[in-house]
């Protein structure tokens, strides 16, 4: 049986709600389906306001103009994450300040931050990595504290908890996505959460290219005009109808996936009490959307034997995220590989297990089985 990374889930009611997105004739942003995906997000998870976006990047994107980001700022983040996070700030020319990662989670060491802050510092931004959120009380207070700003990068985390709140409801501002890897999927699709209600205006007019047509639309006034920078920030109304089927079966697509994550957390426990490997730990304020499950292996040879053996089997495992300070971008800018230690040795025997809704309905039992002959081979 082949296992993929990664596999798309389709609840049955994608092709109705879409076919009825394109027979409405509105087919642009903030039209039906963007209201009922947002209505679904508010009433289920408390967030502030939420503006769709075509992807998690450019909600990253929209925060960043939204948070005047710009040339001498500075920006905490951890290097162990995507390029959409950091590039959301270089590209308004602020400077990219690596951090540490905790290794029990793989989210930015909240213990590194204020070590970090300078006077030029403008915002911390972490992600909730595999989904399992970061520590945000204590990001929360140092941001409080040195009057930063905080965007909190959710694009892996939608529907986990933290200490009984959303993740994205706590910071100033939230970037999520709904890309076709995430729990959730419109293909492409995004979202940015805004928590600062004097922010809420002009985060419409940013999503509408810089101009105040949404007062238009809402009989405040006759005719539009430019009024800020911004750019088209907007989610089709045929993708959020794909999204709306996703999210009104969140529950069911949460509980499959839970299933998945109990499966390897079983497997694998009884290997990292051998102290073989170790698993992200979590709490008991945590509560996980199930993303993702990552293994870190004693050793780089141990990592690349069970991914080896596993392909073997036709199981795809996948590396986590190479560190972006020692990536070519990051060595551009003036890092090196031994700046951050830790992140660079923990990255390199990080593998991620393949993780899908559907896996929960076939292949399940053949995964663990495969996974379990590899790793016994391998440490007996």
């Amino acid at each position: 049986m082949k296992i993929p990374f990664n596999k798309v889930y389709n609840t049955g009611e994608e092709e109705k709600y879409v076919l009825e997105s394109i027979r409405s004739g509105s087919h642009c942003g903030n039209h039906s389906f963007c209201r009922k995906v947002i209505d679904i997000m508010q009433k289920k998870h408390g967030f502030g306001e939420i503006f769709l976006t075509p992807s998690g990047t450019a909600a990253l994107e929209m925060g960043a103009v939204l948070a005047d980001i710009g040339p001498g700022d500075e920006v905490i983040l951890p290097s162990f994450t995507f390029s959409s996070t950091v590039n959301a700030i270089i590209l308004f020319g602020a400077k990219p300040i690596f951090c540490e990662v905790d290794p029990s989670t793989m989210n930015i060491d909240v213990m590194k931050i204020e070590e970090l802050i300078t006077s030029k510092t403008k915002m911390i931004l972490p992600i909730d990595y595999a989904g399992l959120p970061c520590d945000m009380d204590k990001i929360m207070a140092l941001a409080n504290k040195y009057s930063l700003i905080v965007m909190q990068d959710c694009a892996q985390s939608y529907g986990s908890y933290y200490k009984g709140k959303a993740c994205g409801t706590q910071p100033h501002i939230a970037a999520f996505s709904f890309h076709e890897t995430k729990n959730y999927n419109a293909g492409e699709g995004g979202a940015l959460v805004v928590n600062v209600e004097r922010w809420v205006e002009r985060a419409h007019f940013l999503q509408e290219k810089g101009t105040d047509r949404r007062l238009v639309l809402s009989g405040v006034k006759s005719k539009y005009s430019w009024v800020d920078k911004g750019s088209s920030y907007l989610l089709s109304d045929v993708l959020a109808a794909m999204l709306y089927a996703q999210l009104k079966n969140e529950d069911i697509i949460k509980s499959k996936r839970g299933l998945i994550t109990k499966a390897y957390q079983k497997l694998f426990t009884s290997f990292a009490n051998l102290g073989k490997l170790s698993i992200f730990q979590v709490q008991e304020h945590h509560e996980l959307n199930h993303h993702a499950f990552w293994v870190i292996f004693d050793t780089i040879d141990n990592k690349e034997e069970f991914m080896s053996k596993l392909r073997e089997k036709e199981i795809a495992a996948y590396i986590g995220y190479l560190p972006l300070h020692s990536s070519p971008k990051g060595i551009e800018l003036g890092y090196k590989v031994e700046d951050l230690p830790l992140t660079e040795d923990v990255a390199n025997r990080l593998v991620r297990l393949p993780f899908y809704t559907g896996l929960a309905d076939s292949g399940l039992d053949h995964c663990i089985n495969s996974m379990s002959q590899v790793l016994n081979k391998i440490y007996n």
